[in-house]
């Protein structure tokens, strides 16, 4: 099985597909979604090509192969367009016999992190930043 992650779009139809080619590209199984979907927050400039119902639109095309959570900027109403739930905090995914723990950021981060056992996984966006590293205080 394989996974291709992706976080915080923000309603850009330009990064989005950007991440559709690639998630094809890579022959992945799963599209897995770290929240913040389709608007942008108060805080936040407008993304390039910023089109939260072409978002939609693309995204529903890949319902079936969707796993997400909600990000800060996500809500019910939302969940009301999308062909796939995106309301949960967190999700696990048990992946080669190790756990995958999946959160958007704003509540589980490295600074209010979530004890696993070792071997697991904790993966977030709300960032923007490009990261992945071994902690190994995380685990018990």
């Amino acid at each position: 099985m394989k996974l291709f992650f992706i976080s915080d779009i923000h309603g850009s139809i330009y990064y989005l597909n950007k991440a559709i080619e690639k998630y094809i590209e890579e022959k992945a199984d799963y599209l897995v979604i770290l929240g913040d979907i389709l608007y942008h927050g108060a805080r936040n400039d407008l993304p390039k090509e910023y089109n939260p119902k072409k978002v939609i639109e693309v995204l529903n095309k890949y319902s079936n192969s969707i796993i997400a959570v909600r990000g800060n900027c996500d809500s019910e109403v939302d969940e009301m367009v999308l062909d796939f739930p995106i309301m949960s905090t967190y999700s696990n995914i048990l992946y080669n016999d190790k756990r995958l723990f999946l959160t958007h950021g704003h509540i589980y981060n490295e600074k209010n992190p979530v004890n696993l056992k070792k071997g697991s996984s904790f993966i977030y966006g709300h960032t923007h930043i490009l990261q992945a590293e071994e902690k190994m205080e995380y685990f018990i």
